[in-house]
Order: C-alpha cells, then sequence, then structure tokens
C-alpha cells in the first residue's frame, strides 16, 4: 500500500523520487510514519495526501465532521491525550456479522500502531476514514468537553508545601509538550493538565486568579467565564513561577506587569500561549491567551454570512484597490472575517503580504509579519516597508492611530487593497473615528470602500434544543413579528447537558453589518455628518444592522433571543 501511494503521488507530480528516496531514512530517523512525514515537511497539503490516499485505498473520506457524534464508548474507554497524540476519533459504532465495528476517522492512515492501540481500548474491530486533522481536532474538543481531566487534589496528593514544587532546568527553556507529564513535578504536571483542559473545552484564556484564600483558575469559554479548579493558597507562589518559567518572565519581578509568550505541543498539534501578569492585592494574577496555530482557517462561505453580504463582500474583495475595515470588540471574530477574505482572493497572481500583532494562523503563499515592539517594528514602520514590497493586497492588523491611517490610505489611494480592523461599536462609527483622530475627510471618503461590524454570538447545542414559543416582548425587542417565524410560531432554545456544561451552547456564528460606502455616504463624510445620521439613512437604503442580522440567525433556529440582545446592547434597529 506505502509503494502504490508514493507511485501515484508521484505520478501526479505532488512528490519528486528525490523526496521518495529521503522518506526511507526519515522514517528510520524519526520514528514517524510516512503520511505524517509527508504532512510535516510540507512536501504536499494534508488534503491532497488524503485524497490519494483514497484514491489507492478505496477508504472514505469524511471532509465534515462537524455533524458527527462519536460514541460514548470511545470517550469513556480512549483517554483523550492518547486521542489527541494519535489524531483518531470514532464517528459511528456499527454491527456487522454479530460484531461490534467503529469506524475511526484518521488523518494518518498509514499508522496501523495507533488504530491497533484504539481497537485494543475499545476491545472491538475498527475501520478507518479518513479526515481532516482540524476536523478530528474539533471533534474531539466537542466529545471530551463534559469529562474532566485529574483535578487538582489529585496533582498535588501528598505534596509538602516546601518540597520541590517547582523544578527549572535547561528542558523548559524550548517547546513545551502538554501532553507530556511523566516525570514531571507536580505543579508542572497541575500547570500542563489546566492548559490541556483549557484547548480541550475550547477556552480562548485561562485566567489564574488570586484571592485571599485560594488562587482561581477561570476558563473564558465562548466569551463567557467560568470557574473551574481552585488552588489552595499555599501552591499560588509555585504556579505563578511556573508560568513565569513558561512565558520566559522575570520571576523575581512582582511589582510590574509583564508580557510572555510560549509555544506549546499538544498531541500533533501546536498552540501559541500570550502570557500577561499584573500585581493585586492578593498577588499576581496571570492570563493566558490561546492561540492555535493548527486550527483551520474559515472560508468565505463558512463564516455565516447572509446571501446579500456574501455576494457584496465578494464583490468588495475583487476590488483593485481602496480599504475594507473590520470593526468591533476584542474577540468578536474580525481576524477570522479578515482570513476568510484572504483566502479567497489569495492566488500565485496576487503578492499578499500582513502584518499582525500577534499571528494567529498561518495563512499558505501569504506573507505574514509580526510586529515587535521591542525591536521597533510597529504597524506604521512595518507598512511603510511593506509599500516597497510591491504587494496587490495587504493587511493590517489593526489601525491604531493617525500615522498608520494615513499610510494606510495612502496604500489604497496608490493602487493597493487594504484589509484592516478598527475598534468602534459599529459601521457607521468607523469613518467618523478616522476623522477623529486626524484623517481628513476627503481621504476616508476616497480610500474606504466598505466597513464591516460583527460579533460572535453563541450557537445553540444540538444535544439538548428544543422549543419554545417567545413573548409578544421578546420579539418586540429584537424587531421581529409572530409571522417570521413559521407555520409554528416557535423559536429554538437549548436547555443544557453535559456536552455544553449546561449553558445550553455550544460554539459560535457571527453576526454582521455591511455598510458599503456609496456615494451618498461619502457626501456626509464629506460634510462631517455624525454615525447615528450616517446609521439611520443607510437603515433606510436597505442596511441590516447587526441586530437584524442576529434576529436571522434566531429565525433560522442558530441562536437565541437573549444571546442577540446580549451582544448588540449599543446597536439601534
Amino acid at each position: 500500500m506505502r509503494q502504490r501511494i508514493l507511485k501515484t503521488l508521484v505520478k501526479e507530480g505532488l512528490l519528486t523520487e528525490k523526496q521518495v528516496s529521503d522518506l526511507d531514512g526519515l522514517e528510520e530517523d524519526e520514528q514517524k510514519c510516512m503520511d505524517r512525514l509527508i504532512r510535516e515537511k510540507g512536501w504536499v497539503t494534508e488534503e491532497k495526501l488524503l485524497e490519494a490516499i483514497q484514491r489507492v485505498t478505496r477508504i472514505p473520506f469524511e471532509r465534515d465532521l462537524s455533524k458527527a457524534s462519536v460514541p460514548s464508548a470511545f470517550v469513556e474507554r480512549v483517554p483523550v491525550t492518547l486521542a489527541r497524540q494519535f489524531n483518531l476519533v470514532a464517528l459511528e459504532k456499527v454491527l456487522e456479522a454479530d460484531a461490534v465495528v467503529y469506524k475511526i476517522a484518521t488523518c494518518e492512515p498509514l499508522n496501523f500502531y495507533s488504530m491497533d492501540q484504539v481497537a485494543s481500548l475499545l476491545e472491538s474491530e475498527v475501520v478507518p476514514v479518513l479526515a481532516l486533522r482540524t476536523e478530528i481536532s474539533a471533534l474531539l474538543n466537542r466529545a471530551y468537553q463534559g469529562k474532566g481531566s485529574e483535578g487538582v487534589d489529585q496533582a498535588l496528593e501528598g505534596v509538602e508545601v516546601d518540597e520541590d514544587l517547582i523544578k527549572i532546568d535547561d528542558e523548559d527553556i524550548g517547546e513545551e509538550d502538554i501532553l507530556n507529564t511523566a516525570d514531571k513535578g507536580p505543579i508542572i504536571k497541575l500547570v500542563n493538565t489546566i492548559i490541556f483542559d483549557g484547548y480541550r473545552m475550547r477556552a480562548s484564556d485561562i485566567h489564574f486568579q488570586p484571592f485571599e484564600h485560594k488562587l482561581q483558575v477561570r476558563y473564558r469559554i465562548d466569551g463567557i467565564l467560568y470557574d473551574k479548579n481552585e488552588i489552595p493558597k499555599q501552591f499560588q507562589e509555585a504556579v505563578t513561577s511556573r508560568l513565569k518559567v513558561m512565558s520566559k518572565m522575570d520571576i523575581a519581578e512582582r511589582r510590574l506587569p509583564q508580557d510572555g509568550r510560549a509555544s506549546c505541543t499538544i498531541g500533533d498539534g501546536q498552540v501559541d500561549i500570550r502570557f500577561n501578569s499584573v500585581p493585586t492585592n492578593y498577588g499576581e494574577r496571570l492570563v493566558l491567551r490561546l492561540l492555535d496555530k493548527t486550527a483551520r482557517v474559515y472560508k468565505l462561505e463558512d463564516i455565516w454570512l447572509s446571501p446579500d453580504d456574501y455576494v457584496s463582500m465578494n464583490r468588495l474583495i475583487d476590488y483593485q484597490h481602496g480599504i475594507i475595515l473590520v470593526t468591533g470588540p476584542t474577540g468578536s471574530g474580525k481576524t477570522t472575517t479578515l482570513y476568510a477574505a484572504l483566502s479567497k482572493i489569495n492566488s500565485a497572481e496576487l503578492n499578499c503580504i500582513t502584518i499582525e500583532d500577534p499571528i494567529e494562523y498561518h495563512l499558505a503563499g501569504v506573507s505574514q509579519i509580526q510586529v515587535s515592539q521591542k525591536k521597533g517594528l510597529t504597524f506604521d514602520r512595518g507598512l511603510r516597508a511593506l509599500l516597497r514590497q510591491d504587494p496587490d493586497v495587504m493587511m493590517v492588523g489593526e489601525i491604531r492611530d493617525l500615522e498608520t491611517a494615513r499610510i494606510a490610505i495612502q496604500a489604497a489611494l496608490t493602487g493597493h487593497l487594504v484589509f484592516s480592523t478598527v475598534h468602534t461599536n459599529d459601521s457607521a462609527s468607523t469613518v467618523t473615528r478616522l476623522i477623529d483622530i486626524g484623517v481628513e475627510p476627503y481621504l476616508v471618503a476616497s480610500s474606504v470602500i466598505a466597513v464591516i461590524a460583527q460579533r460572535l454570538v453563541r450557537v445553540i447545542c444540538k444535544d439538548c434544543l428544543s422549543s419554545l414559543e417567545p413573548t409578544d416582548d421578546e420579539l418586540k425587542q429584537i424587531a421581529l413579528k409572530r409571522s417570521d417565524l413559521g407555520p409554528k410560531g416557535t423559536i429554538n432554545v437549548g436547555m443544557g447537558c453535559e456536552h455544553c456544561l449546561e449553558t445550553g451552547y455550544l460554539g459560535r456564528t457571527a453576526i454582521y453589518e455591511l455598510l458599503t460606502i456609496d456615494d451618498k455616504v461619502r457626501e456626509q463624510v464629506m460634510r462631517r455628518t455624525s454615525a447615528t445620521e450616517i446609521k439611520e439613512q443607510a437603515v433606510q437604503r436597505g442596511l441590516r444592522t447587526l441586530r437584524m442580522d442576529g434576529a436571522r440567525k434566531v429565525v433560522e433556529g442558530l441562536s437565541t433571543i437573549e444571546e442577540v440582545l446580549r451582544v448588540t446592547q449599543l446597536d439601534v434597529n
């Protein structure tokens, strides 16, 4: 099978003969299977590799696992650490000839050892199904959502306060493997477990918040903070020191805020972690921001734009020059939208360059530059340099000041398409904000071609979905009529279950407000018209506000009235 797959890859021009000959030595030296090595070396994209394997082996290829449900026996019997390490997840449990057979999704079908391990744990036969690594990872997150790992009490069992709480050696300076807890001290093991649990539960941030008698661990999941573990106060200094070692902060400095970062491996995935510490009255408080470098980049078709907005967005990103701005608070998915737009237009004919802080996902074929304040590489200096790199499309992580705004506008006016973000409440406020920071109205009017405001709303959990009839007051708040809800007159809600931490929500989707800068808006900008008036008149001409788009998500059964009202408090219809 191995030889047939390699011959197919060479025949289709995906691999060279030299690369095939190199594989023999690499497999022996690195003790990794062929398909993993090909993917890690970047010789063939994962999707093309799996397509070739599917043609040779006839193993089914499932591209989308978003609707798959993992059998409970898999979650109970297969440790999440093993599942992540081998990139395996069960999709289905079937009965064949009086025997139970599990269909196992894998991105490494030639790793027979891992399939044997899972078959042994399940005490059943297994058959492989091909799937992308990002899809397997997302399904594992959902499957193990409600299943806890080793608790704080277990990790610290029998540990004395003064004895070997944290050990620092040269190995701690490199990249941390979160799943490797063998021969590690109890504090290292505890911190790794907390980070892994946060990653598994899709947390965007992990908070270590000191109180008078405890150190509270909190996870931000789908934009909401949840209290998780309580660490005894006597272990606080040890946990804080361990986190500082990981992020290369100064352990001795406890009076000033500090920033740090670390790269961690979790199974076959890589996660960048940004650390920030501030002194409080009960000790140092640390917040970790998790950035999964192996998470999939969404396509423009996948980000829940309305049909009209999708058509408009496709038209706008084909412009040769101009600025497209995305606005919203921190954590509202702005970067995801920009990456989706870049992925849509990225091609060999275009030179696409980005300057970001931080680089959240890696885009194939796009040159990405990391801002570094310490080294003097700021947005404005980096943007000036980009203009000398003959770009067709540029993405600026954020327009924070007048200098960056002026350079971005200059780039747009000289024949470049520029994507960027601004922190404002809605689309109309964005154009007035540029004027407020000092950009001349005529420059804003002639360079900005569209502003997209967005928010993230939680999606109703499919495992505990139910329906109810909303009150007239609820419908009035979101500007819906009962006739909009269809013949049943009901909306979907989540009742709460173990998969969604009893919240009724699992995952998030975006709501949008797309303001195209037409002649009317340009005229208003030139007259320095207020944001309120610009928005009111745009709504009369067909603008769908954030709350209106949220109402559409409610009618479609994706989210709830309560959730839309929560994220659109400053929006007006």
